[in-house]
């Protein structure tokens, strides 16, 4: 179940109650008139089953609240009511599968901003990616994977793809440009340190010596298949209540361990394997968006198909 609450000009309060009390899917419906003081109105508030979140959404954006007052979406994690398990039952489909197509802008929206934290997170990441490869420790790697932020981007730029939305795109567009970028330079002057100062040994640069990572630059179908699967999966996750899921997502795909073996592979004069991590790199991000998009637009176009079929009143 998901918590609504609905800031509402006076004149239209009216209506955005009909909305709610016609939609099977709505429980514990509840108007406080002149709560609201900015922007001025009446506070409406329901627990709605998620399956029915899209479309109660939509409805009350037709009437303008998203503009002229506000909506706000809220997980419920135990209701206990005969009226919610009926609107839950009443409500077509399941909660799991149900795609909220605004929290989903909204999430993907926030997660792709290029701000200090974002860009903090993908240098730390590439700089234990550097760490693992030099020392040969394919833990570290992992560690790196989970660090990274870099999922967030890349579904904005799927639900950006499949919504038309220019802004997702080139919001999640900047935080790939400029953060990658800028991990990997930070990541090159620590190597270039590491390899001053010997701090880790003679033999941290002979990265033919390191077996336990070659996987992190060895390019191929293989990569593609991995990267593709952890989008679809991603996305899943993301466009459902199974969101725990995306720390198997974060782990699975080479994108920031690429990103951290060229900059050490660079350093060390290995050509072709700074190469083929950047093809690593390449292979994954491009997957993921792919596969992504994929995805976005199977359940999408399964929702409009349900749409037309589904009751919209409890009588």
């Amino acid at each position: 179940m998901l918590h609504l609450r609905a800031v509402c000009p006076p004149d239209v309060t009216a209506r955005a109650l009909d909305v709610l009390r016609a939609h099977a899917g709505t429980a514990h419906l509840i108007a406080h008139r002149g709560a609201a003081v900015e922007p001025a109105g009446d506070l409406v508030e329901a627990d709605i089953a998620r399956e029915a979140a899209d479309e109660i959404v939509d409805a009350l954006c037709g009437l303008g609240l998203d503009h002229t007052g506000g909506i706000t979406l809220e997980a419920l994690d135990t209701a206990l009511s005969d009226a919610a398990d009926r609107a839950e039952e009443a409500a077509p489909g399941e909660g799991a599968d149900a795609v909220v197509w605004e929290e989903l802008v909204a999430r993907t929206g926030e997660e792709s901003r290029a701000n200090v934290t974002f860009l903090a997170f993908l240098t730390i990441a590439c700089l234990l990616a550097a760490v693992g490869v030099l020392t040969n420790s394919a833990v570290t790697i992992v560690g790196a994977m989970v660090v990274g932020p870099e999922f967030g981007p890349l579904a904005a730029l799927a639900v950006g793809l499949v919504l038309r939305r220019g802004d997702l795109l080139r919001r999640a567009g900047v935080a790939l440009g400029v953060g990658f970028p800028l991990a990997m330079v930070v990541t090159l002057g620590g190597a270039l340190l590491v390899r001053a100062t010997g701090v880790f040994g003679e033999k941290a640069f002979q990265l033919e010596q390191n077996h336990e990572v070659d996987f992190v630059f060895s390019v191929g179908v293989p990569s593609l298949v991995v990267a593709m699967l952890a989008g679809a999966a991603g996305m899943l996750a993301m466009t459902s209540a199974k969101s725990a899921a995306l720390v198997g997502v974060f782990i699975s795909v080479t994108t920031v361990p690429a990103a951290g073996y060229a900059v050490v592979a660079a350093v060390a004069g290995e050509w072709s394997r700074c190469l083929q991590s950047v093809g690593q790199l390449l292979v994954n991000l491009l997957g993921i968006v792919a596969a992504a998009a994929i995805v976005l637009t199977l359940r999408r176009n399964g929702q409009r198909s349900r749409v037309g079929t589904r009751p919209l009143s409890r009588g």
